[in-house]
């Protein structure tokens, strides 16, 4: 039985990752260790659970079952003994979060300063991307999204308050131009746009006044992936750009920046942390969902 949880332990791994060295990495043991094990399951179940070529490694369709049916109950194996960390004097325990670069920068970073000294034996592990995650399959305790992007299905709570994306360009940039009026007079600007990896496409411009909604697909020479390297760009006159109010607000307050189409710039619901609903949680995992609380 032993050698059964073992080996299953590390076709889970496996297929999870589609990587043998990602998975040896997680597992903290060798590829060649785990290739042993894959197949020593595979030759007594009588059946290949893993394609494998030069480049790639995936489940085959009895892999895809297996992973399926086996793969929560090992979850809940681990949930539980990570619930044990209760009955210890001191929390402790692992917390992995997967979280966007605004969010890490404004929501998790300040949190973690008050959160990490006063509870030693926790570790935080912060994954910072700007592309959706499968929280469960990619194995985090907890995402961060603002409200609108959370996945159907998780227990979602409020960590942040409302925010604005507004727009913001140079002194130098406006010089010769005239400064949109409207969302549409957009389209005659060089805008600095945003590719998000889990989006795919050029991400539109989203307005909203009086009760309509508006996106604007805007057109411009810089592409960025990076909220700060786009308010950088701002101020570099390369551009206009739509942004996090907080992020732009130092060079609005020393004249970098000007902002424009101010009434059309709403808030919206701000960062909430999201998790799947388990029966049983570590007491690291429930003083973490407390302290990140929004109180406002």
């Amino acid at each position: 039985m032993r050698k059964d949880f073992h080996e299953l332990s590390a076709f889970l791994a496996v297929a999870r990752e589609c990587s043998f060295t990602r998975a040896a990495k997680k597992l903290g043991t060798t590829q060649s260790a785990l290739s042993h094990s894959v197949r020593k399951l595979e030759s007594r179940l009588g059946v290949r659970l893993l394609t494998r070529t030069t480049r790639s490694v995936s489940p085959t369709e009895a892999g895809e079952r297996l992973l399926a049916n086996i793969g929560p109950m090992f979850d809940d194996i681990e949930s539980e003994v990570a619930a044990l960390s209760s009955f210890r004097e001191k929390p402790a325990g692992m917390i992995r979060i997967t979280v966007s670069q605004h969010a890490a920068a404004t929501v998790i970073q300040p949190m973690l300063a008050r959160f990490l000294p006063n509870y030693p034996d926790i570790k935080v592990e912060v994954s910072v991307e700007n592309q959706l995650v499968d929280i469960v399959a990619d194995r985090f305790d907890f995402g961060v999204r603002i409200g609108e992007q959370v996945a159907s299905g998780m227990i979602a709570m409020r960590i942040g308050p409302d925010f604005r994306m507004i727009v913001v360009g140079s002194p130098s940039y406006f010089k010769d131009r005239t400064l949109p009026v409207t969302p549409q007079d957009l389209t005659s600007h060089n805008c600095i746009n945003m590719r998000l990896p889990s989006y795919g496409a050029i991400y539109p411009w989203e307005f909203e006044k009086d009760g309509r909604e508006i996106k604007v697909r805007v057109d411009g020479q810089l592409i960025l992936n990076s909220s700060p390297r786009i308010v950088d760009s701002a101020v570099a006159g390369l551009g206009l750009a739509w942004v996090p109010e907080n992020l732009a607000k130092p060079y609005l307050d020393d004249g970098q920046l000007i902002a424009v189409l101010d009434e059309w710039c709403v808030p919206f619901p701000g960062y909430h942390l999201y998790y799947p609903n388990r029966r049983h949680t570590s007491s690291a995992v429930t003083l973490f969902i407390e302290a990140i609380r929004y109180r406002g």
